[in-house]
């Protein structure tokens, strides 16, 4: 017998009875190691417990408290990280004044016609977009250079033929 036979996990029941014991004293000490508001401390509390019941079972009950107050930082940050993206967005579209530019309605047309390339090129225009080198791409889809070069060249021409009028 090992230790973790002898330490047993979190089932369902188990997870409930949690709740109505530690909810309260989870928010405590979130709220005492996030700054924010309380609409965000309280999704990321429910959030772990959410994250809690699918992954009760390789959860100790001595470790439970501990478990549970990372993951409800770890989602309160992950929060405020993504309403900083969207109120920088907002705040770029209300300082301009102007609706977004045609640019951006071609770049998300452009974004749609990715979706109907193969599953690798697509792989590949978006690893080279985020500027690997070919050797970088071969390296790691485990290929040779040449594969590569090909498969770019199918991506493009397969858009190319989507648009014949716009630029690849």
């Amino acid at each position: 017998m090992t230790i973790i036979d002898t330490v047993p996990s979190l089932g369902a029941a188990d997870i409930g009875d949690l709740y109505g014991a530690l909810a309260a004293r989870l928010e405590r000490i979130v709220r005492l190691d996030v700054r924010a508001s309380d609409a965000v401390i309280e999704d990321a509390c429910q959030a772990a417990w959410c994250l809690l019941l699918r992954h009760g079972d390789r959860v100790q009950r001595e470790t439970v408290m501990g478990w549970l107050a990372r993951t409800a930082v770890h989602e309160a940050f992950k929060s405020l990280r993504r309403c900083r993206r969207e109120d920088a967005l907002d705040s770029a579209d209300l300082a301009s004044g102007q609706p977004p530019p045609e640019e951006l309605v071609l770049q998300r047309e452009r974004l749609n016609e990715l979706a109907t390339l193969p599953a690798r090129q697509r792989r590949l225009l978006w690893l080279h977009a985020s500027g690997l080198s070919y050797a970088e791409m071969a390296a790691h889809e485990r290929c040779t250079h040449r594969t590569i070069e090909r498969q770019l060249l199918r991506a493009r021409a397969a858009l190319r033929e989507q648009n014949p009028e716009g630029d690849v």
